[in-house]
């Protein structure tokens, strides 16, 4: 009996010091992807449902938080936002992560004047429970003719 069960306790053991391993970097991807989507959308439950609690945005000069750009949203002259990502680098561990990408900004304001603009953005990510969740971001208008 005592020989049965040694390799099930040295395979628990062994299981128990198995390192976690990080989650896959397209986990976080899709959490920023969301947020600009929800932004798009106006959808501000699931903007927040997105975020952590303590989530701020660094962008322009302005600290801001859910509420504050939510404000932005609603006061801004844009009738329709998209977005798309290039350049993405991602790090992620068990419990955070991190992005570097630039963002391609298309937006249509109500009297149908557009404007394209690219920003360098960062990330920072944290997982609550089982789910990542955004936690900072910081975004700049990329200088026209810099390089990339």
């Amino acid at each position: 009996m005592k020989t049965a069960f040694v390799p099930f306790a040295l395979a628990g053991a062994l299981s128990a010091c198995q390192p976690n391993r990080p989650d896959s970097p397209e986990e976080l991807k899709a959490v920023i992807v969301s947020y600009f989507d929800c932004v798009t959308r106006k959808d501000f439950a699931r903007m927040k449902a997105l975020t952590t609690p303590d989530f701020v945005i660094y962008e322009n000069g302005k600290i801001v938080d859910n509420d504050g750009m939510i404000e932005i949203i609603k006061g801004s002259p844009i009738a329709k936002a998209t977005f798309s990502l290039d350049d993405v680098r991602i790090n992620v561990d068990v419990s955070s992560g991190s992005m570097i990408y630039v963002n391609h900004g298309k937006f249509v304001n109500h009297d149908a004047s557009a404007i394209e603009r690219d920003f360098l953005e960062s990330v920072t990510f944290k997982k609550v429970g089982n789910e990542w969740k955004l936690h900072f971001v910081h975004s700049m208008a990329k200088k026209i003719g810099s390089m990339n």
